[in-house]
């Protein structure tokens, strides 16, 4: 392709197609050459490589291969002439003007040149104005509220767009045509009386750059009440919103360099982790994650730390983000942030209350995403079969998305502790509806179990009938909280504050308190046969029942273990794992 002596020979001599190609994929030294994932094909183990010397690439599992131009076509999706300018930009070579292929390529081109320039110089406005207006120092002042002073303003482009309606419109329209101003996205058009005006206005604005640094559009947050709180740009010639991540300009060398990346919800999210001296973050821009993002990220690594508002919608759209991460086969881990006082704590938030040191403390204890979907699942209402089956069919999109065995084998092993299920009954549910393409497991009685466990039912039957014991039988029950997180929690709870109460018990009066499901099973279990309940009896059943809260308090601190908490915690950690392991060999 590359003639001898042209333009594109010259860049081809001179390009290093390892530092090309390791924009787009995660390149490691493997004896002379690179290898990674093939970018072409979906796959675990690294069959792409590339080799220094020859200048080439090559995947052993597809058969693509080529030279740095081949594979800028094939990842950009582009013709040979613009591979060639992309390597030379790349590469810091400079690119002579060219004939355009077509009229309307010209045209295009010219276009899209043009668009940029204009929000070059919509950025200019919006800067001077925060500088030097009656309006910028009420905007300055809300900044400074957020502490942001003039070297963090002017560090990430914040302007200010005043509330005339007409100020950028005025400011551009000397120079560029109407048509050109609406495609910029940055002026708009009254319907009915065709009337221009500024699409942003009394608001702080926020440069949205691409990946190699061009403002493409911009972002901006109401200073008033106005509505929407954010606004940003539409879709442009320049702009898609589904490609772009805010920060990822100043971020890719962090991330690659870290190997992972911070993925936060808004601007002052991302502006407010990079000031606390973490690069490697990015934002999406208060919408909906989308795939070009996930493989933009791709290029830089392939692990992320989602860390989303912690409201409702900040929950919607991290387990959407999770499942669109784990398609793309990202290891991921969640950022949850503690509240500060009453409020719920977003990255910006929480770093002006509790400071940069406190932030990066969290973000290195961030648990894996598997660990903050089961804490989700388990705000359920578990007390009942229909709750765990919701809680499963919550998870069960996550497990068919996880392609490692080994891992949903895991998977399976937590949910099963977690949410107390019978693990080979759950194991086969969810086998069952992976085979089965279901993303649901249907409702069985073996996979949420008995509504109460033999041995609860015998200590209920106690504290209800034993009289020359139950006062004391419930107080050994309420001092080792041992009917705590059982689904016959209530049940015992009711009979232990009417036992100690010292007066005659009453069923209908306990069962009065109680739900509908709660007291059935109340009356179910009276109405059994049983023998005549004794102390000893009483006692094993309770020894049962510390057993299986050594059991699940073992489960808990092998957990909290496998966190790799820090030293001094770890160390208490072990010391009660060996004290649990001791008491159940103990019981044996």
């Amino acid at each position: 392709m590359a003639e001898a002596g042209s333009f594109a020979d010259r860049v081809k001599q001179q390009a290093d197609i390892v530092r090309v190609v390791g924009e787009y994929v995660r390149l490691k030294k493997s004896g002379q050459n690179f290898t990674g994932l093939c970018p072409f094909h979906a796959e675990k183990s690294p069959s792409f490589a590339v080799h220094p010397t020859k200048q080439i690439y090559h995947c052993f599992g597809c058969g693509v291969g080529g030279d740095v131009f081949k594979f800028v076509m094939e990842m950009e999706k582009c013709a040979f002439p613009e591979a060639i300018r992309i390597v030379a930009e790349k590469c810091g070579i400079a690119v002579p003007r060219q004939k355009e292929r077509s009229p309307e390529e010209r045209k295009e081109n010219q276009q899209r040149a043009v668009l940029v320039e204009i929000h070059r110089e919509a950025q200019t406005f919006f800067v001077k104005q925060v500088e030097g207006t009656v309006e910028g120092k009420a905007a300055r002042a809300y900044l400074e509220d957020r502490e942001l002073d003039k070297d963090a303003i002017a560090r990430f482009g914040i302007g200010y767009a005043p509330s005339g309606g007409d100020a950028l419109l005025r400011h551009l329209k000397h120079k560029y045509n109407e048509k050109l101003l609406v495609e910029s996205g940055l002026v708009s058009r009254d319907q009915s009386a065709g009337r221009l005006f500024d699409r942003f206005r009394r608001r702080i604005t926020f440069p949205i750059s691409n990946e190699s640094g061009k403002i493409v559009a911009f972002g901006a947050r109401a200073l008033g009440d106005d509505m929407p709180k954010y606004l940003n740009s539409p879709e442009t010639p320049i702009y898609s919103k589904s490609n772009v991540l805010y920060h990822m300009d100043r971020a890719k060398e962090g991330i690659r360099r870290q190997d992972f990346a911070i993925l936060v919800e808004g601007y002052m999210d991302a502006i407010a982790v990079a000031r606390a001296g973490i690069s490697n973050v990015v934002a999406s821009c208060g919408t909906s994650l989308a795939e070009p993002q996930i493989k933009l990220l791709g290029r830089f690594t392939r692990r992320v730390i989602v860390n989303y508002d912690p409201d409702t919608a900040g929950q919607i759209a991290t387990e959407r983000s999770l499942s669109l991460l784990l398609e793309q086969d990202f290891e991921v881990r969640v950022l949850a942030l503690p509240p500060i006082g009453d409020r719920k704590a977003d990255p910006d938030l929480f770093i002006r209350e509790k400071g940069a040191e406190e932030y990066l403390k969290l973000l290195k204890e961030a648990p894996p995403y598997v660990d903050y979907l089961i804490a989700r699942a388990r705000q359920m209402d578990l007390t009942s079969g229909e709750g765990k089956r919701q809680a499963v069919n919550f998870l069960l999109p996550y497990v068919q998305k996880i392609p490692n065995r080994i891992l949903r084998s895991e998977w399976a092993t937590r949910i099963a502790q977690q949410l107390r299920l019978d693990e080979p009954v759950l194991r086969a549910a969810l086998s069952k509806a992976a085979a089965e393409r279901r993303s649901e497991v249907k409702i069985r009685p073996e996979l949420v179990g008995r509504a109460a466990k033999p041995v609860e039912r015998r200590l209920i039957r106690m504290l209800a009938e034993a009289e020359g014991f139950r006062q004391e039988l419930a107080k050994q029950l309420q001092n080792a909280c041992l009917y705590h997180g059982l689904e016959t929690e209530k049940i015992f709870a009711a009979l232990v504050i009417a036992s100690l109460s010292g007066q005659p018990l009453e069923a209908t009066e306990v069962g009065a308190v109680l739900e509908e499901r709660d007291r059935r099973l109340l009356f179910e279990i009276l109405f059994e046969e049983a023998n005549e309940p004794t102390w000893e009896e009483a006692m094993s059943c309770i020894e049962a029942l510390q057993h299986r809260q050594a059991e699940r308090e073992l489960a808990d601190v092998q957990r909290s273990i496998e966190a790799n908490p820090p030293g001094q915690e770890l160390r208490g950690l072990l010391e009660k794992k060996q004290e649990l392991m001791r008491r159940l060999a103990a019981a044996r």
